[in-house]
């Protein structure tokens, strides 16, 4: 039986990206609409995201569908699941990109950073997973799902308390949701990026003297490029990667080896 050995096309596949309206996430979104994908975009940004949506359609001829979403409130994740699961019909892939980093010292710790940290990165995206999971599982089609959690998922960063407990968080949410959904032909995986360098991140780590620490522990001695973590995700949601299910991919130029 012939197969297409090694393809990360995503032709006519279903796929919902949050927090898509800039950062990784449009790149993203470039990224999967480059390969085919159908599209639902979903972002509180409306503007940008109605921009980005027109902008896909005139390169590509892609379909997309976009739902204005915050993550911050507590019913949100199921009318996305919802919304998305309608737009065209169901969904093969989803990747959990929305995320906010509020960093602060352990010491001068407010809660409602605190909580709002863990709601959109970690409550958000694992109770979106499991609505989408659901209906994977009803289809009985398969699917991937991909979570963005971060190098600070895994290694222990200061002044990110609630960002490292929830990305952490994350990264085992997808871990139960591979156990689990395996057996279905649902593939779950998360990307672990170091800093990346969406416009954001450059003017964040503009400053040499907080860059030059985290770049010396980095062998290959740069950031990530959004397009890097793109594709990464790419190939984890694509046939390519097909026994692939339940592990953390570090985006970091070797930084996690210490």
């Amino acid at each position: 039986m012939s197969r297409n050995i090694g393809s990360t096309r995503v032709d006519g596949k279903r796929a919902l990206i949050t927090g898509a309206a800039r950062g990784i996430g449009a790149e993203l979104a470039h990224t999967f609409a480059g390969a085919g994908a159908r599209l639902v975009l979903s972002d509180r940004e409306q503007d940008e995201l109605e921009s980005l949506a027109a902008s896909l359609n005139a390169e590509f001829g892609t379909e997309v569908s976009t739902v204005i979403a915050d993550l911050s409130r507590l019913e949100a994740p199921g009318e996305l699941a919802e919304q998305a699961l309608t737009a065209f019909g169901g969904l093969d892939i989803l990747v959990n990109n929305a995320g906010v980093a509020l960093n602060q010292p352990v010491t001068v710790l407010e809660i409602e950073k605190f909580d709002v940290t863990l709601t959109i990165n970690l409550r958000a995206p694992a109770l979106l997973a499991a609505a989408v999971a659901k209906a994977m599982v009803e289809a009985g089609t398969g699917g991937a799902i991909v979570s963005i959690a971060s190098a600070a998922a895994l290694s222990p960063l200061p002044e990110h308390y609630a960002y490292c407990t929830s990305k952490a968080g994350l990264a085992m949410a997808t871990k139960v949701l591979a156990r689990e959904l395996g057996q279905y032909g649902i593939r779950a995986n998360s990307v672990c990026p170091t800093v990346v360098l969406t416009d954001m991140g450059r003017k964040a780590w503009s400053d040499e003297v907080k860059s030059a620490p985290m770049l010396a522990r980095i062998p290959l001695g740069r950031f990530a490029e959004p397009h890097e973590v793109a594709d990464t995700v790419l190939w984890l949601a694509s046939d390519a990667a097909s026994m692939i299910n339940g592990i953390d991919v570090p985006v970091d130029g070797g930084y996690l080896m210490g």
